[in-house]
């Protein structure tokens, strides 16, 4: 029998052994089962490192809590979350709770009540600056194991890894300063996003480095969603946008409608860059330009981090940043000083 699979009827007897408890309380320990007090449970846990042994991992199943999977990009790290998982014998249970809400609470509490072995959270409450963070909280009581992708807020330690959004920014500024413009605006996502701020704190310093004044940056704070983008895209070209850079692809297609119902181009008279990089940017028209996130491998390091956790050993909880890449695609294009159509936005049906 391996050693990922169960733990023999000697391993019970030896641990329970050097702990000076019954074999039903090593075993309710190891199945992360309820009636241990946390002393006890200590001791056990102490008592399988002293004998180098492990939790079983076969079958056991690992809570992932997203804020949604109507997002292309949430869903994708939730798929392959689960492939890098299954070789370790776990498998994922998929919850979606809007941050820091008691649905989040709610699913780690159901969950942690019928044992799992640990938790991820995929841009969840972990995102939020000043949230709702009793779901990682009490996980960290009753010693279940979790990482965060994508921020690591909340000042509870944890292992986290997440999308470097300082050089996202600096990708898309560079990118659109080498094509010529020289009035980008930022479609940023809501305050206390932690990742939202990240982004604009690249945005600035990519502005500084490429010699263009930022007291008067042109920036919009929106909601993550292509009405966010229309809004926000539509008062950034009243103020003389020529290019802009947004938050994620639902918000760059925003911005890209809100140019298209004035009568402008795209990107002859406005070049949009997006975030995230969905499959089917290449069928929107036009195919959207876009930083993209480096999902497989940020699910590869949060699985691997959280298996070596379930096997009660010590992983680092530094925050791990994975640099994006820039997927350049028509919605961006070169800028001269030039007339633009200036229509007043038509108004939606």
């Amino acid at each position: 029998m391996s050693g990922q699979s169960a733990t023999t009827r000697i391993g019970l007897a030896e641990i329970a052994r050097l702990a000076e408890v019954s074999e039903a309380t090593v075993s309710r320990v190891i199945n992360r089962r309820p009636g241990v007090s946390t002393k006890t449970r200590a001791t056990v846990e102490r008592a399988m490192a002293e004998l180098n042994m492990t939790r079983p991992t076969e079958g056991e199943m690992v809570l992932a809590i997203v804020p949604e999977l109507s997002n292309d990009v949430f869903t994708r790290l939730a798929e392959q979350i689960e492939v890098e998982l299954s070789p370790f014998g776990l498998h994922t249970l998929v919850c979606a709770a809007l941050p820091g809400s008691s649905k989040e609470r709610d699913f780690a509490a159901a969950t942690v009540g019928v044992g799992i072995a640990g938790a991820i959270f995929l841009s969840a409450s972990n995102t939020l600056s000043r949230g709702d963070h009793s779901a990682q909280q009490m996980l960290r009581d009753r010693r279940v194991p979790f990482v965060n992708v994508n921020g690591g807020a909340g000042g509870i330690p944890a292992a986290t890894f997440s999308t470097n959004d300082w050089r996202a920014a600096e990708l898309a500024i560079d990118h659109l300063t080498a094509l010529g413009h020289r009035r980008i605006g930022m479609l940023a996502g809501p305050p206390g996003n932690l990742l939202a701020d990240r982004r604009i704190e690249g945005f600035f310093a990519a502005l500084r480095k490429h010699g263009l004044d930022d007291e008067n940056a042109l920036l919009e704070r929106q909601l993550f969603t292509v009405d966010g983008g229309r809004r926000g895209g539509d008062l950034l070209i009243d103020r003389g946008a020529t290019a802009i850079v947004a938050a994620s692809d639902r918000m760059a297609l925003g911005a890209v409608n809100a140019a298209f119902r004035r009568g402008m181009s795209v990107p002859g008279d406005l070049s949009v860059v997006g975030y995230d990089d969905s499959p089917m940017l290449d069928l929107t028209a036009p195919p959207l330009t876009t930083v993209r996130q480096p999902t497989e491998r940020l699910a590869q390091h949060a699985a691997q981090a959280l298996h070596v956790l379930i096997s009660g050993n010590h992983v680092n909880e530094d925050e791990v940043l994975i640099d994006p890449e820039l997927r350049i695609r028509s919605s961006t294009g070169g800028w001269a000083e030039q007339p633009r159509k200036r229509q007043k936005p038509q108004a939606r049906p």
